[in-house]
């Protein structure tokens, strides 16, 4: 059985970001990925200083191959399946079925989408889509629509007229608050009560929304928060305690990664209600310097 410093799981921007702390303290380290990242419908990630316009494979790509300069880091394409704690640190079951334990594990395992109409999922990521900072300038000048699908729907729909003429959707079941009401007004939203059923357009492109009264709408571009689900079954079985986010559960951290479980630390969309390329590298930093700090610290007092 293989022993490490630390383990991280998932491969994405939180994971490498906290690997390359560690590998960087020359820790023995595990990267462990299954190569199925949120971010793989996008063709290209923006809004993160450095890499605007770079597709997000190939900015993980490129991470890893900085990684692998490092001879402390060990690679495996592998999903994690079962995690377990004992006194002496964490023990990870792997799809290959490999058993590797380790002193610290960080949890970069993101989240599963979960989208409310079945139209949308050959356009997300292209004309569907869920962050105007991340996606919103690629869209602009185009009519917009903000699908409401979880509380808090009109509030992406008061940010997205800066980008382009807005009708906010309530779905016959957010409609919004007096208050939001006057809001959106101000900003020149279109508040629409009736329902979208389905979008319109050829392969991952939006040219309409069909309504339930039959009406077609010409629209470039969807704005919607799906729910969200852990994509990883592992916090929940290592007894990690969860927040309530606006799109769904995320692990609770401190202001160190840190979760609730010892020697347990999170980062990325696993780990935030707010979902953000540069946030989930910043966070898997911040996971990667206070795992090594621990690691330290405990060697120190013993």
């Amino acid at each position: 059985m293989d022993r490490y410093d630390a383990v991280v799981v998932g491969g994405s921007f939180a994971g490498l970001s906290a690997a390359m702390m560690l590998a960087r303290a020359r820790r023995r380290l595990l990267l462990v990925d299954a190569g199925q990242p949120r971010n793989r419908f996008a063709a290209a990630s923006h809004g993160f200083l450095g890499q605007d316009g770079v597709a997000p494979v190939q900015i993980m790509r490129e991470g890893l191959t900085q990684l692998a300069r490092y001879p402390t880091v060990d690679f495996v394409h592998a999903e994690a399946l079962t995690a377990s704690l004992d006194e002496e640190g964490a023990s990870l079951t792997l799809s290959d079925g490999a058993v590797v334990r380790a002193r610290k594990l960080i949890l970069a395992t993101g989240v599963a989408d979960e989208l409310p109409l079945e139209s949308m999922r050959p356009r997300w990521g292209v004309s569907v889509l869920h962050c105007p900072y991340c996606h919103g300038y690629e869209v602009r000048d185009r009519n917009l629509a903000v699908i409401a699908n979880v509380p808090g729907a009109a509030h992406q729909a008061l940010l997205l007229p800066d980008w382009g003429p807005t009708t906010f959707y309530t779905q016959g079941a957010f409609e919004p608050s007096p208050e939001e009401a006057a809001q959106l007004a101000a900003r020149g939203v279109t508040i629409e009560p009736t329902s979208v059923v389905e979008l319109l357009g050829d392969g991952a492109e939006t040219r309409a929304l069909r309504l339930a009264d039959g009406r077609e709408v010409p629209t470039g571009a969807v704005f919607t928060a799906p729910k969200t689900r852990m994509a990883s079954p592992l916090a929940e079985q290592l007894g990690c305690a969860f927040a309530d986010g606006m799109t769904g559960p995320y692990v609770r951290i401190d202001e160190t990664q840190q979760t609730s479980v010892r020697g347990v630390f999170a980062a990325g969309d696993a780990a935030s209600p707010m979902y953000n390329a540069t946030l989930a590298s910043a966070a898997g930093v911040m996971a990667g310097v206070a795992a090594h700090r621990a690691l330290v610290l405990e060697a120190a007092a013993s």
